[in-house]
């Protein structure tokens, strides 16, 4: 495992990495369109574990490198030469990562700065925030969507799944089933993306946007476990739902940043959190 200082300029294949003020920034880099193979899932994934330990990072965010593509799905080229026992553990692997993420106890952002599609909207939708980039003065727009129909497969790295529980299963299904491709102003209509940021200072606004659920200006260690409340309570009986709450509740009630918070409230001033 590498340590904080070897974090910020490690080398990496598909995936490279850097931080900045508490915000590790994940990048998809397999031009021309970001897609993602074997190879750069096992990339991700060790990422993720990365940025899990480093007690100097809140939040995560990932992004495609360019301006162009977020990603644009799975490597169809590498899948058109494989078998279907190869296929499927290719899929097995790919969901086990975006459960990482999910399961991954700091928010994490996607920054949808170019086309987002097929498997690359499904791990857009394994993050918890979705920023969408407006097009570019007299370009494009970016195309967002779950177009597989179109090959004769169905969204296999968690789409169905996912959009289902974001838009409800009857919009998910007819999404799906059309083939729809949308730009950023129906995304965010249609509640896709949460927010949209321009085509210029892309970045730097998203880095703001994700400074803004760091310590010292938010409790990180909050945010992240309240994450894992909705994320990790979901699925479950609202008895047992509100057991996980109670337990996340009181690892809070323990952290110096609840100290800090009610310290700050009741002195009437602006808390200074530490993440812990």
């Amino acid at each position: 495992m590498a340590t904080t200082t070897d974090w910020k300029t490690m080398p990496r294949g598909l995936v490279r990495t850097r931080k900045e003020n508490r915000v590790a920034w994940l990048l998809l880099d397999a031009p021309p369109a970001n897609n993602y193979s074997p190879d750069m899932m096992r990339d991700l994934d060790e990422a993720i574990l990365e940025a899990r330990f480093d007690g100097e990072v809140d939040v995560l965010v990932l992004a495609g490198e360019g301006d162009k593509f977020f990603c644009s799905g799975a490597d169809i080229q590498t899948l058109a030469g494989a078998d279907p026992d190869w296929k499927y553990a290719f899929c097995l692997h790919a969901n086990e990562t975006m459960l990482r993420l999910e399961n991954t106890p700091r928010l994490v952002i996607a920054a949808l700065n170019g086309h987002c599609v097929g498997g690359g909207l499904e791990v857009a939708l394994a993050c918890d925030l979705r920023l969408g980039r407006r097009a570019a003065p007299g370009g494009k727009e970016p195309r967002f969507g779950l177009p597989e129909v179109n090959l004769g497969v169905l969204p296999g790295t968690g789409g169905t799944q996912r959009l289902s529980r974001l838009l409800g299963p009857d919009r998910a299904l007819a999404w799906m089933a059309e083939g729809r491709l949308v730009g950023p102003d129906e995304a965010l209509a249609e509640g896709l993306v949460h927010r949209l940021l321009d085509f210029d200072g892309f970045f730097a606004a998203v880095q703001e946007f994700a400074e803004g659920f760091c310590a010292p200006r938010k409790a990180a260690k909050a945010v992240g476990l309240i994450k894992r409340a909705v994320r990790g309570g979901a699925g479950l009986p609202l008895e047992a739902g509100l057991a996980l709450e109670r337990e996340l509740q009181q690892r809070l009630f323990e952290s110096r940043d609840a100290a800090e918070g009610i310290a700050a409230f009741l002195e009437k001033r602006t808390p200074e959190f530490e993440g812990r």
